[in-house]
């Protein structure tokens, strides 16, 4: 369509431009929805990653302290020496005791092995890894549990 003036009328109606800006709101708010996900993924990835090395070092660190003379006598608790990195805490959440034929969570006579059940987690608690594992008391000449 031609204006009085010799011009071109070839504007875009109002209608048009609206179309236009919603398609690519609801683009760039995709992308950005993504780029959100993605970061909060990796930043778990990051911390379960971070967990599970922490989590074996504190195994590490119960097998040296025990290796070293540090099981404990009788029933008391095994302390070993170990500082988590920050942001992370690492405990041992359950103890069992072997009894001879099964294990028990009360400890009656410790007869020289231990399941310990460590955590560790994120301080936002994103992050929880967990181990099992056993632990022997070293054998000595003159001790009487080791057959």
């Amino acid at each position: 369509m031609r204006a009085a003036g010799g011009r071109s009328d070839s504007g875009e109606t109002l209608i048009e431009l609206v179309v236009a800006i919603a398609i690519m709101s609801t683009a760039v708010v995709a992308v950005l929805g993504c780029l959100v996900t993605g970061i909060m993924v990796s930043d778990i990835h990051r911390k379960q990653t971070t967990a599970g090395v922490t989590l074996r070092n504190f195994a590490e660190a119960i097998s040296r302290t025990v290796d070293a003379g540090g099981y404990p006598a009788g029933c008391a608790a095994l302390t070993p020496s170990f500082t988590p990195p920050a942001g992370y805490s690492a405990s041992i959440a359950k103890v069992g005791y072997w009894t001879g034929s099964a294990w028990s969570s009360s400890c009656s006579t410790d007869k020289g092995l231990r399941q310990l059940d460590l955590q560790v987690a994120s301080s936002d608690s994103r992050a929880v890894e967990r181990l099992v594992i056993v632990v022997r008391k070293p054998c000595g000449l003159a001790d009487a549990l080791c057959g």
